[in-house]
């Protein structure tokens, strides 16, 4: 075990419950505050500057741990503009566009700076040198997960929370292959958000927002294209997908929904995961904690799946799948009607019953 490491976790984790009081008074004070409306869940006005808390936490456990003698310059500008994108939301609630045209900022700095997937490994198929696609494939997954990330943000603790299932399964698997810089990051920033949720778990005292949301969508990014970058064995083009289960998820969900539904795929809804569950009768808390599972099982399965042989590999992702589409079918995620997969099984039921009918 890295002993640098776990001092900054623990700094990182101190500094974000002593700070974050600090930041709740600030937010009011500046009028950084998230209102009630019809889509979302709260009734009262809540501060949601958390997310500065967080960085706050991660820029400490970055002179602990030592990063900052690493070559993360693009990676730090990166996240400084992420920030500065999500705090000014957060006050001003920027437009889309101008929020995207931040994340792409973001995503172009850390391409320009050297850091981009170069080389892609498919498990059991073979490695592909990718060439000038390294380019648009790393904006559009830096810039993917960190809208994934803000689109899970919708209940006390929740994205929180699945953020810190993501960043320990990654540092779970990067100290287990011996890389130090991603070990070290994802346990400063793992810190910073256990710290968070001690303000943030319902009932919460302030939201994350766009300032955290942001800001961890974009760090669980990186962190993924530091390990196809650093060493292509250490996460191959599945695992990161399967770490991010939870908001790849939900995200593919909505875009399927609005396209079914015809309507704008930026369209704002509240038919998402946790509007469903809490739809379906779950309290508030264990509709949370139910996430936090789902977020636990897809972690668990990269880390069997980076050490599976082929079958296994095919099997955890199929189960995966067949998990995924159900849970989406059951509780309408799409509509009520959408339900293919479980019309097609019992098609084959019928079909079954028949045969064996005739059989006897």
């Amino acid at each position: 075990m890295n002993t640098q490491a776990v001092l900054a976790f623990f700094a990182s984790l101190i500094t974000v419950i002593v700070v974050t009081p600090f930041v709740i008074k600030f937010a009011v004070k500046i009028g950084a505050v998230d209102r009630p409306n019809e889509r979302k869940v709260h009734t009262r006005i809540m501060p949601r500057l958390g997310g500065l808390a967080i960085f706050i936490g991660v820029a400490v456990g970055y002179f602990v741990g030592g990063v900052y003698n690493q070559q993360v310059t693009g990676i730090t500008v990166g996240a400084i503009i992420i920030v500065i994108v999500g705090m000014l939301d957060d006050l001003y609630e920027l437009s889309p566009k101008i929020k995207f045209c931040g994340q792409l900022l973001a995503a172009l700095v850390v391409v320009a700076s050297g850091l981009k997937v170069d080389i892609l490994t498919i498990p059991f198929v073979g490695t592909f040198d990718v060439g000038l696609w390294s380019y648009p494939i790393t904006i559009f997954w830096i810039v993917g997960i960190t809208n994934a990330i803000n689109l899970i943000d919708g209940l006390d603790g929740l994205s929180a929370g699945i953020s810190a299932i993501g960043i320990a399964t990654i540092a779970t698997m990067a100290g287990m292959a011996d890389k130090m810089l991603i070990f070290t990051l994802s346990l400063i920033i793992l810190g910073s958000v256990i710290g968070f949720l001690f303000y943030n778990f319902h009932p919460a005292k302030i939201f994350m927002g766009d300032t955290g949301a942001l800001f961890l969508g974009y760090a669980i990014s990186v962190l993924s294209v530091l390990g196809l970058y650093k060493s292509v064995t250490l996460f191959s083009f599945v695992v990161p997908v399967i770490i991010l289960g939870v908001p790849i998820f939900d995200t593919t969900f909505a875009i399927i929904r609005r396209i079914v539904n015809k309507k704008p795929i930026s369209a704002p809804d509240k038919s998402h995961l946790h509007h469903r569950l809490l739809a379906l009768g779950f309290s508030h808390r264990n509709t949370v904690l139910l996430i936090y599972g789902f977020g636990i099982i897809f972690g668990v399965s990269a880390i069997l799946f980076s050490a599976s042989t082929l079958w296994q590999s095919i099997l955890i992702v199929f189960v995966l799948a067949v998990i995924v589409e159900l849970l989406a079918e059951l509780i309408g995620l799409v509509n009520d009607q959408y339900k293919p997969f479980m019309t097609f099984i019992r098609k084959l039921l019928r079909g079954g019953r028949k045969v064996y009918g005739n059989d006897r």
